[in-house]
């Protein structure tokens, strides 16, 4: 089986011009010889999830901004029309944060017969949430859209379109956007601003709203398992600000949620000035000192995943990790511990059955672990530990139970 070689301690690289704000005050941070070059796609059989195609991660820090990006993404790699499995709407968790948002959402802005347009809706459940509370006219774009997954019972009021965002394609300008996990997934990060502000048009009163992972937490725990070919583009709260107002965008309110994994980024398109800077925003020092730190923080982590999994394995202890999506495959394949976990469980039915690119796991129900009981479950989002602890439970199952 081939795993990836992870090397946390940067080597010497020529300066890569950072896509966000254009400095060649990079350095190289965080490298891995070999990862899947995609992490939610379904896989048939175990040979064809050991065959999936690898590929180098070479990630660089930017002094100018805080933006963190992989200089080796090779976007040709990543296919997201292709059949994969993003969604986390299986879990009441998450469905509950979902649901607060659109609450407030709603709260903020008056879209009663308004036109919204959400870049990357994924499976289309947020923005049909998002129109059914507010009476807003929908639009959803995303090459991996499923049709036959949503039931759709506004009477017509959303469209979805089985597509990447291209402005010209957007019938009609919206009066807000919408914009979930998808930045992440954009290497060039400024060009995909400034094609919001295209759509967006000149002059107009727009609200955006966008979500997407905090880097600086990623920075801090050392969290390897966050880090994943896909995700090309890393942003701290401050580096997120700092772009929108390049571009020339206002930056009206700026939080982290969800267990501060993720940043929440109003902004305003209103052709007036960017505004003063929110307290949140002055995170560029910390972010150098946590970008400085990181390779010897990754060693440590990753030592001790490693020492953790290797000991149980060693007792004859069954291990399981719950979480068969990117995080599930970046754990696995960064430290090589594919071979000494017995089982990959997943809540989402479309992920059951399916297999892990690069190592070729089976991802399971949990309703199938009383067959073969784990000794160890590693939980690879903590937020998920109390709805997975109760699961268990509920199936009369007791393991030892650690998150990441």
């Amino acid at each position: 089986m081939q795993t990836a070689s992870a090397e946390a301690q940067p080597t010497e690289q020529p300066a890569a011009i950072c896509p966000s704000c254009g400095s060649n005050k990079t350095t190289a941070l965080y490298q891995l010889d070999a990862i899947p070059v995609q992490s939610c796609i379904l896989l048939d059989t175990a040979e064809e999830g050991r065959a999936f195609p690898q590929h180098e991660l070479n990630l660089c820090f930017c002094d100018g901004c805080g933006f963190i990006f992989n200089a080796t993404f090779d976007e040709a790699l990543v296919n997201y029309a292709a059949t994969t499995e993003e969604s986390q709407g299986f879990s009441g968790t998450f469905n509950s944060f979902a649901k607060q948002l659109i609450d407030e959402i709603v709260s903020r802005y008056t879209l009663s017969d308004k036109r919204v347009l959400e870049i990357g809706c994924g499976k289309g459940d947020f923005l049909q949430g998002l129109c059914e509370a507010s009476g807003a006219l929908g639009l959803g774009v995303d090459p991996g859209f499923i049709p036959e997954r949503l039931q759709l019972t506004d009477g017509g009021s959303i469209d979805f379109r089985k597509e990447y965002f291209d402005p010209k394609t957007v019938p009609q300008a919206p009066d807000f956007v919408v914009c979930r996990h998808t930045l992440e997934h954009i290497a060039p990060v400024g060009a995909f601003v400034r094609d919001i502000k295209t759509t967006i048009g000149n002059d107009r009163e727009v609200g955006i709203f966008f979500e997407t992972p905090d880097m600086m937490r990623i920075l801090e725990e050392g969290a390897y398992w966050d880090i994943y070919f896909e995700h090309c583009s890393y942003f701290t709260a401050g580096s997120h600000a700092r772009l929108f107002r390049q571009e020339g965008l206002t930056v009206t309110d700026l939080y982290l949620a969800y267990g501060d994994q993720y940043i929440i980024q109003y902004a305003e398109a209103n052709g007036r000035a960017s505004g003063v800077p929110l307290d949140l925003e002055m995170d560029l020092d910390r972010a150098r000192g946590l970008a400085e730190a990181f390779p010897g923080r990754v060693r440590e982590v990753q030592a001790y995943w490693h020492d953790f999994v290797e000991t149980r394995r060693a007792k004859g202890k069954r291990i399981a990790i719950w979480g068969g999506g990117s995080k599930g495959v970046s754990f696995l394949t960064s430290t090589g511990l594919g071979t000494a976990v017995d089982q990959v469980v997943d809540v989402n039915p479309f992920k059951q059955g399916k297999f892990l690119p690069g190592t070729g796991h089976l991802v399971v129900a949990p309703e199938s672990l009383p067959e073969a009981p784990p000794d160890v479950v590693i939980i690879m989002n903590p937020i998920y530990l109390d709805e997975i602890g109760s699961h268990l439970h509920r199936l009369g199952l007791n393991p030892e139970l650690v998150a990441v």
